[in-house]
């Protein structure tokens, strides 16, 4: 039984030697398909509040604790105070399910279901394993994100047209920080390590100007934030929801594309290595 299965692993590993081919075969589809078969099984509650929790953020803060504090002077704009902090919570929806699918989840496939080591062992290469993995989890961000849109302009705090643009934009992002999970996640080996993630995303969830402007923090510390993904994300939301435009708008999206190619660079040496080396 070993010997039979250690075969297509030993031809797999025949024809992918060097080349672009050794690492990618253009079947990553298999991959998000056979996540898609995997989420109809899963617990749908758990799923549904990642997109809740920053509808309710949103509900307490925004409309309730909004009608205490009225504008927000960012940029020279007043801007509403629900207005002001739905592009940042619409930037956590994104960020939070693109995290889950590619931080907890890669995690239990690669070290308890052996998921990986089973697609690796067919004509999958490790771009292949890397890209359905990021793109499962930049879907989740994005119907996290999309649904949290809808709720934005039912409320009235899409305050200009541009605003729809908002819906490739947070592609982009779900796309960054699901490559950056997936990147973290593959290094990390014990459950000790993966808390380090959920160590991270509170500060720069609570930090990113989120909540109020930039301005309110001493400038050493707004040039640490404005290296953070979140900030790069919420304050490029904000403009296209908002249609205050900044020329820092190119560069959020070059540090996004900068991101997602780091990501998967890294994925795809890390799974390598892990497996098939």
């Amino acid at each position: 039984m070993t010997t039979q299965q250690s075969a297509p692993r030993a031809v797999a590993a025949v024809k992918r030697t060097g080349g672009v081919g050794s690492l990618y075969s253009g079947e990553f589809g298999a991959v998000i398909g056979r996540g898609l078969r995997a989420t109809k099984s899963s617990n749908y509650i758990v799923v549904a509040s990642g997109f809740f929790e920053p509808v309710f953020y949103l509900l307490s803060l925004g409309l309730g604790l909004g009608s205490y504090i009225g504008a927000v002077q960012d940029g020279g704009h007043a801007i509403p105070y629900a207005a002001y902090i739905a592009p940042g919570l619409l930037a956590v929806s994104a960020m939070n399910g693109a995290i889950y699918d590619s931080t907890w989840n890669v995690f239990f496939k690669m070290h308890f279901g052996k998921l990986y080591e089973g697609m690796l062992a067919t004509s999958l290469g490790p771009l292949d394993v890397a890209l359905g993995e990021i793109l499962l989890a930049l879907l989740r961000g994005g119907v996290y994100a999309t649904g949290f849109l809808i709720v934005m302009q039912v409320l009235g705090l899409n305050l200009s047209w541009t605003a729809i643009l908002a819906i490739p934009a947070v592609l982009l992002i779900a796309f960054g920080f699901a490559s950056l999970g997936m990147a973290i996640t593959s290094y990390l080996k014990t459950f000790q390590q993966m808390d380090w993630i959920n160590f991270a995303l509170l500060p720069m969830f609570l930090l990113s100007a989120t909540f109020y402007p930039l301005s309110v923090y001493p400038v050493p510390i707004q040039w640490f934030i404005q290296a953070l993904p979140l900030w790069q994300a919420v304050d490029m939301l904000r403009q296209l929801t908002t249609g205050f435009f900044e020329p820092s708008m190119v560069i959020h999206l070059v540090y996004y594309a900068v991101l997602i190619g780091l990501g998967l660079l890294f994925t795809t040496k890390r799974l390598r290595a892990l497996f098939l080396d």
